[in-house]
């Protein structure tokens, strides 16, 4: 038996190629498209402007994935909403959705777990599972609307997961969420955070995208960096900084560096001057970033910790923000929920011999 092509993946020149090659006509293509990413149905069965042989032979041929909520959180402080999904092979993944004066963002995952190893980091305690595709990572958003009855207007990509790490569904997410034929957010609208995979970044300027770049920089020394996120034993501060101007150069766009202020780690004055240093002369911006509470690490920062470096940056003459922490009361930072649901569920199997 032929196995069924997940829909949801293809874009739109790839199904309008399929629809062509089963003998029924383009604009064909174009309904099913509209119905898959703009009304955003489940079912084959929902396209109600399609003839039923036509129906049951795309049932033949693809199938359109789904994610089940299996928790969902909501604030009571600012309207945060985490959502636990469950994958078709059992897996599961996390996201959250923002709520801002411009309307709804989404922070999505891209992995099931992550390889990057950071020490403050709850996504890489549990390991790495497997990539997601590109059809999950867009599911992520396409649940939240279904269950909220409302349009999210922004992504981030900055869930669990390493996003370069995940170039190639990564990159056709980013095409299928901006397609003009589909859900059609603007690229500028897109936020992809990465902890600085050198050669992707690279890679990433060659595409002709419009999306912002946010890089976890985290320190300004190599040595500190390296103790708490093991790329930089590859990719050394040097290294990706360079690539960071090339990008920037190439692409006319302004990189996001963001910083988890972590007390007696890299958050004193020396830090700062370091910072000022390998920001000079740059189109960039530092998100400072108070460190979460990770029951399993040690880290911590205050808020008039995080301020007080703040205060510093600017003084050194560089453009500097504290991000507004949302979903306190529901532990929205990624990998927490996911976490804890294993460990449940792990706890609950052992119970059970």
């Amino acid at each position: 038996m032929t196995e069924k092509t997940d829909i949801l993946s293809l874009s739109y020149a790839e199904l309008v190629q399929a629809v062509e090659q089963a003998g029924e006509k383009k604009f064909r293509a174009g309904q099913i498209y509209s119905w898959l990413h703009v009304k955003k149905v489940s079912s084959f069965d929902e396209m109600t402007n399609l003839s039923a042989s036509l129906r049951l032979k795309l049932n033949d041929s693809f199938y359109i994935k789904r994610l089940n909520i299996v928790r969902k959180l909501e604030s009571t402080i600012d309207n945060t909403v985490k959502y636990l999904y469950g994958l078709e092979d059992g897996n599961i993944v996390e996201s959250v959705v923002m709520e801002y004066s411009f309307g709804l963002s989404i922070c999505v995952s891209t992995q099931i777990g992550c390889k990057m190893g950071c020490d403050f980091c709850a996504s890489t305690i549990a390991g790495f599972v497997r990539n997601l595709t590109a059809s999950e990572i867009l599911l992520q958003k396409y649940e939240a609307e279904r269950d909220l009855g409302k349009k999210i207007s922004r992504v981030v990509l900055m869930g669990i997961g390493e996003p370069l790490d995940n170039y190639d569904n990564v990159l056709r997410f980013i095409r299928l969420v901006t397609a003009p034929e589909g859900d059609g957010i603007s690229q500028r609208h897109i936020t992809l955070s990465t902890c600085g995979i050198v050669p992707k970044i690279y890679e990433l300027a060659d595409e002709n995208l419009s999306v912002n770049l946010a890089v976890s920089l985290h320190s300004s020394s190599d040595e500190a960096r390296s103790r708490i996120m093991p790329v930089n034993k590859k990719y050394k501060l040097e290294t990706l900084m360079k690539a960071c101007r090339d990008y920037t150069g190439k692409t006319g766009r302004r990189i996001t560096f963001e910083y988890a202020v972590i007390e007696n780690v890299n958050s004193s004055r020396e830090d700062a001057v370091r910072l000022a240093g390998l920001m000079k002369g740059m189109i960039s911006h530092i998100n400072l970033i108070g460190v979460n509470n990770v029951k399993e690490r040690d880290y911590y920062s205050s808020a008039g910790h995080v301020e007080k470096f703040k205060n510093e940056l600017l003084r050194l003459g560089i453009n500097s923000t504290v991000r507004r922490k949302l979903g306190a009361d529901i532990d929205a930072a990624c990998g927490q929920l996911r976490r804890e649901f294993e460990s449940s569920r792990g706890d609950m199997v052992e119970n059970s011999k």
